[in-house]
């Protein structure tokens, strides 16, 4: 790095998400050198953004950790070469480089950044569920991966500072002094399921012909051995590791039963609940969203939708959504900024056509609920296509005569194929927050404000996004 051009320095940033912070440091002529040199007066100088100076101090640490430890390992290997020609030589150079590199990775081990819905249950010291564990243990997985350079190897010490890593942040998490236990056997587990199904990896075929692994060999999850198989607390699970046939079948059952017009709903719920970890690794894993829906087209159901985010997050969506939209529907219409929009001129037309108390309401709810970008100042077209054409690829409303009782329509669009047909307004806007969390789908920055207040209020977050006047007033009543 001390060699880098400027140039080089500007991609550097932009294979790190710091793209906004290039036209300041081509203007600065920031050159590797440079950037090493840096201090914290001049990163405040030099960039705006606190979030933006803490990655960027962050990133210059690690690399001088780094280089440190680089030239830490050099002088241990000229040292010990002095004293022991014969030892630091062929294999067991390759050894002692690696035991170093596993000393200098569990010395600098931090955990990784958790999902929203993981760091909202974190912090309210909940105990998780059977489906959040999962959550943690697998990003757990990824990031030791990832520190191992693509390593499923990890040794038992490697284990323990995770897990001790883990449970120092959260003390809560050990539960009746048996959590070290139980979250290092969950994640070793993880680790098996996941090298289970590869065939084509030298280390892990290799293990696997050293530990004598016959394929299609399975053994059963010490999930249900150690009380990891709560999902609600109302069903139990089968083992979450499973043979590929086993699976297979699950899978061709859930396919089955949703061409029926008569569906065991009883037996979906199970069904989903034992086939959630391979769902949540294909969604994890970026899959093609129409190649999970084949396998698993109950997510186009509305009320998988929604237990499927309850199950990651713990929050019925519906009920919330309902009870945003009775709070704050006349609030919202009543502000300035939306006096002459199209929506409201057409909610006043119709309303003059009905008396029904209940129509009334329902009417003020849907034009509520479309005029919410509005209200932030976002793109409603990343919202709602209100008898128009979807043109938008992340998760989308269309809209169809919102206030004729008999002719509306609500539909929910991903990559500008519909997902699911809503009954109404509620459930359109409730089914539009959950399809973000459940297919793990990020916000586009055109819409974040709307959909910040209403996860904001979702997860009951404290402070919420910030608010018209009259708006925060319904809020504060709402307390």
């Amino acid at each position: 790095m001390e060699n880098w051009s400027v140039e080089q320095v500007c991609n550097w940033l932009k294979q790190r998400n710091l793209g906004e912070l290039v036209p300041k440091f081509r203007e600065e002529e920031v050159s590797g050198a440079a950037l090493l040199a840096l201090n914290d007066r001049m990163v405040q100088q030099l960039v705006k953004k606190i979030g933006h100076q803490a990655v960027l101090m962050d990133l210059i640490k690690k690399y001088q950790q780094q280089k440190s430890g680089l030239e830490s390992l050099t002088y241990c290997c000229e040292r010990a070469s002095q004293k022991y020609p014969e030892a630091i030589s062929g294999k067991n150079l390759k050894s002692f480089f690696a035991r170093y590199k596993t000393l200098q990775w569990t010395s600098s081990y931090a955990l990784p950044d958790f999902p929203y819905d993981v760091k909202c249950i974190l912090a309210e010291k909940k105990c998780p569920d059977h489906s959040m564990r999962i959550r943690i243990i697998e990003f757990l997985q990824a990031d030791m991966t990832k520190y191992l350079e693509g390593s499923l190897y990890p040794n038992s010490q490697q284990y323990n500072i995770v897990v001790n890593a883990l449970l120092q942040a959260y003390p809560f998490l050990d539960e009746d002094g048996n959590g070290f236990l139980l979250w290092k056997r969950a994640l070793k587990d993880r680790f098996k399921y996941v090298r289970r199904p590869i065939e084509d990896d030298e280390q892990v075929l290799r293990n696997k012909c050293k530990f004598g692994h016959r394929r299609g060999q399975s053994r059963k999850s010490s999930f249900a051995e150690n009380k990891l198989d709560d999902v609600q607390g109302q069903v139990e699970e089968e083992p979450a590791h499973f043979k590929g046939s086993t699976m297979d079948l699950h899978i061709k059952w859930l396919n089955q039963e949703y061409m029926k017009t008569q569906r065991n709903w009883e037996e979906v719920d199970n069904r989903m609940n034992v086939t959630i970890e391979i769902r949540r690794k294909m969604i994890s894993d970026k899959a093609p969203l129409k190649d999970i829906l084949r396998l698993f087209p109950f997510l186009r159901c509305p009320y998988q939708l929604f237990r499927e985010f309850q199950l990651l997050t713990h929050m019925d969506i519906y009920k919330k959504t309902v009870k945003i939209l009775e709070i704050y529907s006349e609030n919202i219409l009543s502000l300035y900024v939306v006096r002459n929009n199209p929506i409201k001129i057409m909610l006043q037309e119709n309303l003059k056509q009905h008396t029904e108390e209940d129509v009334l309401k329902y009417m003020k709810m849907t034009a509520a609920c479309l005029l919410l970008p509005e209200v932030f100042g976002d793109d409603s077209s990343l919202f709602a296509a209100v008898n128009e054409e979807v043109k938008a690829v992340t998760p989308v409303l269309e809209v169809k005569n919102p206030f004729n009782m008999n002719s509306c329509e609500f539909a929910l669009y991903i990559e500008r194929e519909e997902l699911a047909q809503l009954d109404d307004c509620t459930m359109a806007l409730a089914a539009l927050v959950a399809a973000f969390h459940v297919f793990d789908i990020p916000c586009p920055k055109r819409i974040h404000r709307t959909l910040n207040f209403l996860e904001s209020l979702v997860f009951e977050v404290r402070n919420p996004a910030s608010l018209p006047t009259p708006v925060k007033t319904g809020l504060e009543a709402a307390q």
